[in-house]
């Protein structure tokens, strides 16, 4: 239980910081949408993103992990696509707040785990 809301609060962390770093990528809102953004982002990594990462295996491997950034994009293109109050401008945008959630996620994935 600790643990979901820990990656919750990280999601809602990394986005924000992703919206305050990344020019183009917008949430809308305060705090509560944050928050839905987060879970949002959580729940789609529990169920959709494995679901890809097992169809493109092959990529995956041949790339050395690189498609992995693509993966995380997509399940971040998801998130804009069904919250309105999320918006991603273009593809620049998406990529870099990607790559910003990724490094913000690391560190608490590192943090939490010496909890």
């Amino acid at each position: 239980m600790t643990g979901g809301i820990i990656r919750i609060i990280g999601n809602s962390l990394a986005l924000y910081l992703a919206s305050l770093i990344v020019s183009g990528f917008i949430i809308q809102g305060g705090a509560k949408n944050y928050l839905i953004a987060g879970v949002a982002l959580g729940l789609l990594n529990l169920i959709v993103k494995p679901i890809i990462k097992a169809l493109s295996m092959p990529l995956v491997i041949l790339t050395l992990g690189l498609f992995l950034l693509v993966i995380n994009a997509i399940i971040l293109w998801l998130v804009d696509y069904f919250l309105p109050f999320v918006i991603i401008q273009d593809v620049s945008a998406l990529i870099f707040a990607t790559i910003v959630i990724a490094i913000v996620n690391f560190f608490i994935h590192i943090f939490s785990k010496t909890l």
